[in-house]
């Protein structure tokens, strides 16, 4: 049984694939795999683990001897589901690996916009504390997150967590509706929270719902001293509108850990707006990759290859 790992170095050089290797006769792996080297790669393999690599459904077609397609992520969006299940392959995916990962690096960047870091940081490394005429600079606002009211879009797993770490700092919290659900949903709309939030932290999935859900008629909702937190997907805030909200003082800080199209090789505006003196945050998409996080990618892997085999 022949199995096949097209984009290793998404899980990093660091992570022991030995697990996987026990319970399959052959494991082939590569750093990365190209579009055009997909067929090649995985001809006369029974099992495919793949991170972002595209399986399309001429892919799978063509690939009589695949029986078990492995993500080594949640989303299964660079499979085609319909396919496969035509094909009668199995797509198995991942969840809950990062959980505290996530979490931990959200409370980073919610501390750090609290304490206006990056304003900060930026002015003493200009010398203007060695130039300062009292003994702090006192120069941007920043937040003490006790007593705070945190809003919370996404109450699973991750938005659960980044709760309970929210209320450790003495935090008031609350859960919005789901997006496109409210009606069926106990929880208060979001729209009725925004005005009352002073952070607000997205931990939802990006659908036809979210897209564009923080958009500019919700950030003229929001505190003009208020922080916005994306660890979800690019594309569930309009980052142009929440960086122009944040030029105009309207937003007290701006961090996200994802953009609309990742990697950014064509650039972003939030990126090039990172060499301005504001209160923004850009983590390219690494909230998730502590070592921790990521070897359990590959535990939860072999739970699905063992329930495939048993």
């Amino acid at each position: 049984m022949k199995a096949v790992l097209l984009d290793a170095a998404s899980l990093g050089d660091d992570v022991d694939l030995g697990p996987i290797r026990a319970l399959v006769d052959d494991l082939d792996v590569h750093r990365l795999t190209s579009s055009d080297q997909t067929h090649e790669r995985l001809e006369g393999a029974t099992i495919a683990l793949t991170n972002k690599v595209v399986l399309d459904a001429e892919l799978i077609e063509t690939l009589p001897e695949l029986k078990l397609i492995c993500v080594l992520a949640t989303g299964t969006n660079n499979i085609d589901m319909a396919a496969a299940e035509r094909r009668g392959v199995l797509v198995r995916n991942v969840a809950a690996y990062g959980t505290a990962s996530v979490a931990q690096h959200t409370l980073m960047l919610m501390l750090a916009l609290a304490a206006s870091l990056p304003l900060y940081q930026t002015a003493v490394q200009g010398g203007a504390w060695q130039r300062s005429d009292i003994f702090c600079l006192l120069n941007h606002r920043t937040l003490q997150l006790a007593d705070k009211h945190l809003v919370i879009v996404g109450s699973g797993v991750l938005g659960t967590a980044v709760a309970k770490l929210g209320e450790a700092f003495g935090m008031r919290v609350t859960f919005s509706a789901r997006p496109g659900d409210e009606a069926n949903d106990s929880r208060p709309p979001l729209a009725t929270l925004l005005g009352d939030a002073d952070v607000l932290s997205l931990h939802c999935p990006l659908t036809a719902a979210t897209r564009g859900l923080i958009d500019s008629e919700a950030l003229a909702m929001m505190k003009p001293d208020a922080l916005l937190i994306n660890c979800a997907r690019g594309g569930i805030i309009d980052e142009n509108a929440a960086l122009a909200a944040l030029r105009n003082q309207r937003l007290g800080g701006l961090a996200v850990d994802s953009l609309p199209s990742e990697p950014p090789r064509d650039g972003h505006p939030l990126l090039d707006a990172l060499t301005e003196s504001l209160n923004l945050i850009v983590t390219p998409h690494n909230a998730w990759i502590t070592p921790e996080a990521r070897q359990r990618v590959v535990e939860l892997t072999v739970d699905n290859l063992r329930e495939w085999l048993n």
